[in-house]
């Protein structure tokens, strides 16, 4: 701790930690997503997810810190696939939950062929596929380091690896309320159809929203 406060000050670290979880509870895709899943899959699924999703911000981070996302910014074309590639993944996604079967789950949480790895790849894909949260890391980020204090890479290692473990705790939250939600519908076939279909509705939103978005 005293070596990341050599490198960030206390003042630094606590606005970037203030700010990140006002960021983090905000409504957006990913707490959303989180928001979806646990609420049709349970706790589990939404903590599984989560962790996806922390994994994708790690690619996001040294995206950031390696210039990568400088370069999806600046070129049109790699937006714009990136950003197809997300907006194709919620479709699927939506599909997914428009045809589901209204089976209750299993006493794990899971339906058919829908494992742990499965959620876990879900979050990551979720994230890693979305060029706006790279391009939000690259205007964000900066903000908050000192070329003063050392080294850069290490600071935007230590500001990835804060903001990663506030999206642990703020999504693992949202996911361990919503997934209560889910006992008071799991075994109703009826409910579970009504779910399904407000996730799709979500998923097909938040896909148009990436379609639409812009670089700038």
């Amino acid at each position: 701790m005293g070596a990341c406060l050599e490198i960030l000050s206390i003042e630094t670290a606590i606005t970037f930690l203030l700010s990140s979880v006002a960021i983090g509870i905000a409504p957006g895709p990913d707490n959303l997503f989180v928001l979806t899943q646990s609420a049709l899959y349970g706790r589990r699924a939404g903590l599984l997810v989560t962790l996806g999703l922390c994994t994708g911000l790690v690619g996001h981070t040294l995206a950031v810190a390696l210039g990568l996302a400088a370069i999806v910014k600046a070129s049109p074309v790699a937006f714009t696939a990136l950003k197809l590639i997300g907006a194709g993944y919620l479709l699927y996604l939506a599909w997914k939950a428009f045809t589901e079967t209204n089976e209750p789950l299993s006493k794990g949480g899971e339906t058919k062929g829908l494992n742990g790895l499965r959620l876990y790849g879900r979050g990551i894909v979720m994230n890693i596929t979305n060029p706006k949260v790279s391009l939000f890391f690259l205007a964000y980020l900066p903000q908050f380091v000192d070329s003063e204090r050392g080294s850069i890479m290490a600071q935007f290692g230590i500001l990835g690896a804060m903001f990663l473990a506030m999206t642990l705790i703020v999504f693992g939250s949202i996911a361990l309320l919503a997934g209560r939600l889910r006992r008071f519908w799991g075994e109703s076939p009826r409910a579970r159809a009504i779910m399904n279909r407000i996730a799709g509705a979500v998923f097909v939103a938040l896909a148009l929203k990436l379609i639409l978005s812009q670089a700038a």
